[in-house]
């Protein structure tokens, strides 16, 4: 397969593969980066306000890039949480990302020598746009147009918002400390397309919502995450039920 041939997990194979031109793909892509790249600044507010200061902020967009492991630090430790649990919470919500990763080891195909520089860009918004291609071609423009344009952006709206934040002085009483929460559900909303993510969301925020009063800050987190494996075991359950009722169902009718 060469590197303009159809991408794994495309539609179609072959000379079938409905092609899609450079200037659509990066037209999305741009499309993607610039709407997420401008949340930076609510993260830059956010993180001034929890108390850290310009350099740590821009730190983690430079060095971190992932908006919700971010937001789950400044805001466990907005709320007086042990920084290593805060840590722990980012990082676990970090993990799907090697997850991407796997995927779109496979459908870039990159090279050896570029694949350390692109891993940092393997975040939910590059991977959602590189799948969408038809083409490996195309997968691999939108992957490195997403992953500039929001990278370059989120950190420069990221440095506004912590130099804003310090210039008003306390967000709180703004309400500017709403605005990471709000940016995250925003973001999270479109991709709840099925009935079990829409349950594991509703389970986590059930969570979350109701052993925050009684955990530490950041720990409720955690416990927040085990709302996935807890539904699709349910899920699993079901479903080996279902499919021993056909199975009976079929030997009955074969007596």
């Amino acid at each position: 397969m060469t590197a303009d041939g159809p991408a794994p997990g495309g539609s179609g194979s072959g000379d079938d593969t409905p092609k899609k031109p450079d200037s659509a793909v990066v037209r999305d892509a741009l499309g993607v980066g610039i709407a997420v790249g401008l949340s930076g600044f609510a993260f830059g507010v956010t993180s001034a306000g929890s108390g850290l200061t310009v350099l740590q902020t821009c730190a983690l967009s430079l060095l971190v890039f992932t908006g919700a492991s971010q937001f789950a630090l400044v805001g466990a430790l907005a709320g007086g949480g042990n920084p290593f649990t805060a840590a722990a919470g980012a990082f676990f919500l970090g993990v799907r990302n090697a997850f991407y990763g796997l995927r779109l080891s496979q459908l870039l195909a990159l090279p050896r020598a570029v694949r350390p520089f692109a891993a940092h860009w393997v975040i939910d918004e590059t991977t959602a746009v590189s799948l969408a291609q038809p083409t490996r071609r195309a997968a691999r423009i939108g992957f490195t147009v997403t992953g500039v344009s929001l990278y370059v952006l989120w950190n420069l709206t990221t440095l506004l918002g912590a130099l804003g934040a310090e210039a008003i002085g306390d967000t709180d009483a703004w309400g500017l400390d709403a605005a990471g929460p709000a940016v995250f559900l925003a973001l999270l909303a479109p991709m709840l397309r099925t009935t079990t993510e829409r349950a594991v969301a509703a389970i986590a925020v059930l969570l979350g919502l109701g052993l925050l009063p009684v955990l530490p800050a950041g720990v409720p987190v955690l416990v927040a995450a085990l709302a996935a494996p807890a539904v699709l075991y349910v899920e699993g359950r079901r479903a080996a039920t279902k499919d021993a009722a056909r199975s009976d169902a079929a030997r009955k009718e074969d007596r």
